[in-house]
């Protein structure tokens, strides 16, 4: 059926690859890899102390053959070769691509082109078996991820605006800002009182923060007025850059050094931390009425995204300037103001958005008296973010991009308010969530 525009040859070859489909599907390929991967999976389990002792390798002799040594059966050495003659015997391949023709045929035939197909099939079903085992393993790490009563602690005095997470594998440190300026420092290993220290670096609401991945003992921060960076080897909050309706940053480079800055009036400045000052080096006008959140590229670090009213839109850094400045893609689709939009951590080839228009049928009205959602990705995993949640119980979320709800964190005995923001480990198995009281809980 609507086939009938294909020529008889073409008609034929769709059916033989319909054909090709049902009997790779009939093989069940993929309960047998499923099987193999369980195998696999228990094989990691075994114990150590039982594993046989390896072999010590015997140094094996390298052979020779006796043509290449030109020496014929009977032990006679034969005339050597000219690399000519030999060329010419055996030709040589030429650089660039080739197209795969067997070696006996002058053009492809069906039988090369059905073998082509079959790698093609078997090669999707173990690429597809390979994801969804990285997913069913990915949820089960989720499931085991618990909150307890000494991981929860009041940081800092106000509601919860932003939040950073310290790259260490050895210590859980955690830093929060709050609506009223306060950095709260807490060292989750310790569970004394002295585990937690306020400072108050900023006059308004800590919007952005983070550890710089160039040099962890910086924690570059952001108010509406002021970007500062904590210098825990001088112990002093240095100033970067002072302006005015600042809005959140992000890091141009992995050396930190440059960075864009959000500003509530919907413009966009470029501050590099090695000049001199704490003016930016470029004003840009993109035409937002508002910039909420910028983030940039974690590939192609020229590009950054821009999230604003209802404006969600990619710009080339390389080609801003004070006025006239055109997206390089927008993102189109939201009716109502958007709270925050990421690239995804490893590839960048997917956006996750926050908008009141509650879309994915997820609730993000907040309200006046809670911090707006902002969904995160997970840096592990590239397909996967978490975002809070107004429903009871109280829960964060975590979501494919497909829209699929893969997990609710929740505790009805400690968790009995609304995380809006949250924060995932970059390298292990721990999600940290603040409110609007200054609590930050950690699963």
């Amino acid at each position: 059926d609507g086939n009938s525009q294909l020529s008889a040859y073409e008609r034929k070859r769709l059916k033989n690859l319909t054909e090709n489909a049902k009997f790779f599907a009939a093989l069940k390929l993929h309960e047998v890899w499923l099987r193999l991967i369980n195998h696999v999976c228990n094989l990691e389990m075994f114990d150590s102390s039982r594993a046989r002792p390896k072999k010590v390798k015997e140094e094996t002799v390298r052979r020779r053959s006796m043509r290449l040594q030109r020496i014929e059966p009977s032990g006679i050495l034969m005339p050597e070769v000219p690399a000519q003659a030999e060329a010419e015997e055996y030709p040589q391949v030429p650089a660039g691509p080739l197209p795969m023709i067997p070696e006996d045929q002058a053009e492809s035939s069906k039988l090369t082109e059905d073998l082509l197909v079959m790698w093609m099939s078997i090669s999707e079903v173990f690429l597809a078996t390979i994801s969804y085992m990285m997913l069913f393993r990915y949820r089960d790490n989720l499931s085991r991820m618990v909150l307890r009563e000494e991981n929860i602690k009041k940081v800092v005095k106000s509601r919860v605006s932003s939040m950073a997470i310290h790259p260490s594998e050895s210590i859980l440190f955690v830093a929060a800002g709050d609506k009223i300026g306060q950095i709260g420092l807490w060292n989750v290993d310790c569970k004394s009182e002295e585990g937690a220290h306020v400072f108050v670096p900023h006059n308004f609401l800590v919007s952005c923060m983070h550890f710089s991945p160039f040099n962890p003992a910086h924690l570059l921060s952001l108010s509406n007025e002021t970007l500062r960076c904590g210098d825990v080897t001088r112990a002093v909050f240095d100033e970067i850059c002072r302006g005015e309706d600042l809005s959140s940053f992000a890091f141009l480079e992995d050396t930190a050094s440059t960075a864009v800055v959000g500003h509530w009036d919907g413009k966009i400045t470029l501050v590099d931390r090695r000049t001199p000052g704490t003016s930016p080096e470029l004003s840009a006008d993109i035409g937002f009425k508002r910039t909420r959140t910028v983030h940039v590229h974690p590939v192609n670090k020229q590009y950054f995204l821009a999230a604003g009213s209802v404006d969600v839109c990619i710009y080339d850094v390389r080609c801003l300037k004070p006025t006239g400045n055109k997206p390089v893609s927008t993102l189109k689709g939201h009716t109502k103001s958007v709270a925050s939009a990421y690239f995804s951590p490893v590839t960048g080839n997917r956006v996750v958005t926050v908008c009141a228009d509650d879309m994915l049928r997820h609730n993000n009205n907040t309200g006046r008296w809670l911090t707006r959602f902002q969904a995160v990705w997970d840096p592990k995993q590239e397909d996967c973010f978490v975002v809070g949640s107004m429903a009871r119980p109280r829960q964060i979320q975590v979501f494919q991009d497909t829209g699929k709800l893969l997990h609710s964190f929740s505790n009805l005995d400690c968790l009995g308010s609304v995380c809006s923001i949250n924060i995932v480990h970059p390298t292990k198995n721990i999600l940290v969530g603040g409110n609007s009281s200054g609590r930050l809980h950690v699963f």
